[in-house]
């Protein structure tokens, strides 16, 4: 029986993130599937030469709007099956799932719309979480064993974020997405980072305005890989990376048995 390793990542920008060193982080051999969000780029942009000579196969996904959004999946393993995107024609413009089957296993990269910058785009959030969950327990029916990684753009509980006092009217922490998200994993979906570690102070996303909050850990835990219950016991280990640096996220790990 061997393992399957998956990272998801959200790099803010794969171009900034490769001029950090991410190819070089990548030559340690982090894992096996790179789940990447908000890559900002289409792959013209980067030099695929060098994943390429790492022995990834590359997936994107990319947003209309140039510079936006974008996600993308590079895998030491070839993929039975890729499918861009999710049919929603508002999600999919702005390229936020692609989806890729590995064996008996649906592997679903998302990256969840923010409502931070102001009421339109909360709106557009609400929607979206409601739309994505339907989608999601249809597609279970036809595939019982999903994995589904990216940045959810919300903190689920008070131990998932630094200031849970401060941040109560915070896009990302308000009681509605809070409760989406609640609901979410009681329809069958397991948070594997809370499966292996309880412990607080564990965060994947810094915000950047201020240099100190990295350094003082002033976090909030907003990346998640969740798995549907039939895969529950195959789980082997789920931690999160904050000394890997090339982004204002860091990035989040599951190992499965396959």
């Amino acid at each position: 029986m061997g393992t399957l390793r998956i990272i998801s990542y959200n790099v803010n920008g794969i171009r900034a993130a490769f001029k950090k060193g991410f190819i070089d982080w990548l030559k340690t051999n982090p894992a096996d599937i790179i789940c990447l969000q908000e890559t900002k780029a289409t792959k013209d942009d980067v030099d695929i030469k060098q994943l390429e000579a790492l022995g990834f196969h590359h997936h994107w996904y990319s947003a209309q709007k140039k510079g936006y959004s974008g996600v993308a999946v590079f895998s030491k393993t070839k993929p039975d099956n890729v499918v861009y995107g999710n049919g929603h024609t508002a999600s999919d413009d702005e390229g936020r799932v692609i989806q890729l089957d590995f064996g008996d296993i649906r592997l679903i990269n998302a990256y969840f719309p923010s409502g931070t910058s102001g009421e339109e785009r909360q709106a557009f959030k609400y929607v979206w979480l409601d739309e994505f969950h339907s989608y999601l327990t249809k597609l279970k029916k036809k595939f019982p064993k999903i994995v589904l990684v990216g940045d959810y753009n919300i903190a689920h509980n008070e131990i998932d974020i630094h200031d849970p006092k401060g941040n109560k009217n915070s896009s990302g922490f308000l009681p509605e997405e809070r409760a989406w998200m609640t609901n979410f994993l009681a329809s069958g979906w397991i948070d594997t980072f809370r499966e292996f570690h309880k412990e607080p102070h564990r965060y994947s996303w810094w915000s950047q305005r201020f240099p100190s909050v990295r350094l003082n850990n002033k976090g909030w835990r907003i990346d998640y890989i969740t798995v549907t219950e039939p895969l529950q016991k195959q789980l082997k280990d789920a931690d999160i990376f904050p000394d890997v640096k090339h982004s204002d996220h860091c990035p989040i790990y599951v190992e499965i048995k396959i």
